[in-house]
């Protein structure tokens, strides 16, 4: 008698499971099957995706702010109270902040970048990066009344930081298992070379990643890591590592055993081609040292991998890549000025390298690939003494040749407590969802109307939200080229 192929007598079952709820709603996991070819098919060019996510929940009241004066006046009256102060410096003064000029006014609104943000102030003047204002988690569009009326749905577990970085990247509190970059990962995956490396991190394991077949596949430093042993000498024997070799791939009866080692030779050819397609380290710019330091900046390392990969795109066969990068310390409880200081003087650097290399002959991506940076939530505008608390909405940067940079897109929000935007300290109300923030970037990917309903599921709420006057439509806020 012979015995049905396990793995097909799962498929099928798998296959009946969906089938059987057909009838009252066509699932996810089919509709994304069926776009998923088409999509792959589609895409002939390249195209980069890169999350950059500031863990912790970044004060947006230092990295971007109103410096007309009456948001000046607000900002300065709840975070210049002594003994510790967290206001920076007005413009103009010695350290103080940078003026930025966008392209869309904003109803005598002026804006300015924190002072160690002058880099990025270089690509905004230069149309390569943008701001997009007052991002946050929302499930509908929400006003002041509507959140304390409660009369809305509201993201689960607001203001806590394994939540609401969980929620940013896939909808769903700590747990959740699927992201939103693992889901386009998983319409564009067929159409490259090799699907394994179609959503790669260079910042260790990311639900953002994490699709329904796509699986994440991380990097470190040096590229792909390596499984140990497996070259060179093992215990002064030259010929131990192929024994090794041999022993973690050979065939087996056992499923569990078999899976294993399939999974395992996978895992040691994977390594060898995309070490060998990478770009080699030096033949690129070094990672920078952090100004006042000895230390290389490691965003800026994570950054450099993933131009590395992104250099060696042809010889992966690669059309479409999801890239997921990490700043961690945005926690700023206390010890604000100095610890946020840090951070921003870090970052700056770190996305003006990459604009470097980007733009780099050997790289030659820089109208392929888009940077976005994410964070739990924003800070509240008012002062503990030395710091700040969780908040909510936060602004954010796109960074790119493909950006229309130069603007601030979206409504900048009333600065001060009791405002229509606070809803406690200043917390800001966000007036853009992540769904909207993250359907313009994957309508440029290269999604169409149909798959960005399957990838961001609660877009559809928004399509009868307002439009502010610098904004394509309620779900593509027009920071993209085509």
């Amino acid at each position: 008698m012979t015995r049905p192929d396990p793995s097909r007598r799962r498929f099928l079952r798998a296959a009946s499971l969906i089938s059987a709820t057909a009838s009252t709603a066509t699932p996810f996991a089919i509709n994304l099957a069926a776009v998923g070819a088409a999509a792959a098919q589609s895409a002939s060019d390249y195209r980069a995706l890169v999350c950059l996510f500031m863990f912790g929940g970044n004060d947006q009241g230092n990295t971007v702010l109103a410096t007309d004066a009456a948001s000046w006046a607000e900002y300065t009256r709840y975070r210049a109270t002594p003994p510790d102060p967290i206001a920076l410096a007005a413009p103009g003064a010695t350290g103080g902040v940078l003026p930025i000029v966008a392209s869309t006014p904003q109803s005598g609104r002026e804006f300015a970048l924190h002072p160690n943000l002058s880099e990025i102030k270089t690509l905004f003047d230069a149309g390569r990066a943008a701001v997009i204002a007052n991002v946050g988690t929302l499930v509908e569009p929400t006003t002041k009344d509507q959140y304390d009326r409660r009369t809305v749905r509201l993201p689960r577990q607001l203001f806590s930081h394994n939540d609401q970085s969980s929620t940013w990247q896939s909808y769903e509190p700590e747990g959740a298992r699927v992201g939103w970059g693992g889901r386009i990962g998983d319409l564009f995956a067929a159409g490259n070379g090799q699907s394994t490396f179609t959503c790669i991190s260079a910042a260790g394991n990311a639900v953002w990643l994490a699709g329904q077949s796509a699986v994440q596949y991380q990097v470190s430093a040096n590229g792909a890591t390596a499984i140990g042993g497996l070259t060179g000498t093992l215990f002064g024997s030259s010929s131990a590592p192929a024994a090794l070799r041999s022993i973690l791939t050979a065939d087996r009866v056992n499923l569990f055993e078999k899976e294993y080692s399939r999974i395992t030779a996978r895992s040691i050819d994977a390594q060898a081609q995309l070490n060998a397609a990478m770009l080699p380290a030096a033949s690129l710019e070094a990672v920078p040292v952090v100004p006042g330091t000895t230390q290389a900046n490691s965003l800026a390392a994570q950054l450099l991998t993933v131009a590395r990969i992104i250099g060696g795109r042809s010889a992966l066969s690669a059309r479409r890549q999801v890239f997921f990068v990490s700043l961690g310390g945005f926690d700023t409880h206390d010890a604000q000025n100095r610890n946020h200081g840090d951070l921003m003087t870090r970052l700056g650097q770190a996305l003006a390298y990459f604009d470097r290399l980007m733009a780099s002959p050997s790289v030659d991506a820089l109208d392929k690939v888009t940077l976005f940076t994410g964070s739990d939530f924003g800070r509240t505008l008012t002062s503990n003494g030395d710091g700040t608390d969780h908040g909510w909405g936060g602004h954010h940067f796109v960074v790119g040749g493909a950006v229309r940079g130069g603007d601030v897109y979206g409504r900048f929000p009333l600065i001060g407590v009791n405002t229509a935007d606070d809803v406690g300290q200043g917390r800001l109300l966000p007036g853009v969802a992540v769904d909207q923030y993250a359907a313009t970037l994957a309508r440029w990917f290269g999604l169409s109307d149909a798959q960005l309903g399957l990838v961001l599921p609660n877009l559809a709420n928004f399509s009868g939200a307002p439009v502010q006057p610098n904004y394509t439509s309620a779900t593509n806020l027009g920071f993209m080229r085509p």
